[in-house]
């Protein structure tokens, strides 16, 4: 199917036109799968930009939401030694350390020794942390509503399946793709 062939109910997008440009390029080009792959790229691009939008407006950043979210989804004393944290938010350890200095600094969390051993540093969200997050999952999950709006509850389910079936394949010759906090 090229660009100009679709359904009644649809219309050519710009991974279409994409599409129809490289295909040209590349003769080998699965267009069903580069249509679905680029599409999943750009659709978390756009997400992204809105979602930060959004933190903009709380005068958060990302790193800073992604950590306050990491946290608040340890469960009670929402809390994680800074190597774990470093882990599932796959990122540098001297990154995190700069970046939980900053949030330190701005009261959204604490660092102390854990008390079973004193050489272990814990990070702790602090109330001023737990206020920051809970400010923005509302305008988050708006966010992915609105994303999602032109689909009926049958698509979705629909796309939660198929996408859960990607998933499965992707981690089963490696590591999950969203880390557990155990």
């Amino acid at each position: 199917m090229d660009a100009t062939q679709h359904g009644p109910l649809s219309s050519a997008d710009s991974i279409d036109r994409h599409i129809a440009r490289w295909g040209h390029e590349v003769p080998d080009l699965d267009p069903k799968i580069e249509g679905v792959v680029t599409r999943m790229q750009m659709l978390v691009r756009h997400l992204q930009r809105r979602k930060k939008a959004g933190l903009a407006k709380r005068k958060l950043e990302m790193w800073e939401y992604e950590i306050l979210w990491r946290l608040r989804s340890a469960g009670e004393p929402y809390q994680m030694s800074p190597t774990r944290l470093a882990q599932v938010l796959d990122t540098h350890p001297a990154t995190l350390t700069n970046r939980l200095d900053r949030l330190a600094k701005s009261g959204y969390v604490t660092r102390e020794h854990a008390s079973e051993d004193r050489r272990s540093l814990l990070v702790t969200l602090t109330k001023k942390g737990h206020n920051a997050w809970s400010s923005t999952i509302g305008d988050q999950i708006a966010t992915e509503r609105a994303l999602l709006a032109p689909l009926c509850e049958a698509e979705r389910e629909q796309l939660v399946i198929l996408l859960r079936k990607v998933t499965l394949a992707a981690e089963s010759d490696g590591p999950p793709l969203m880390p557990t906090l155990d």
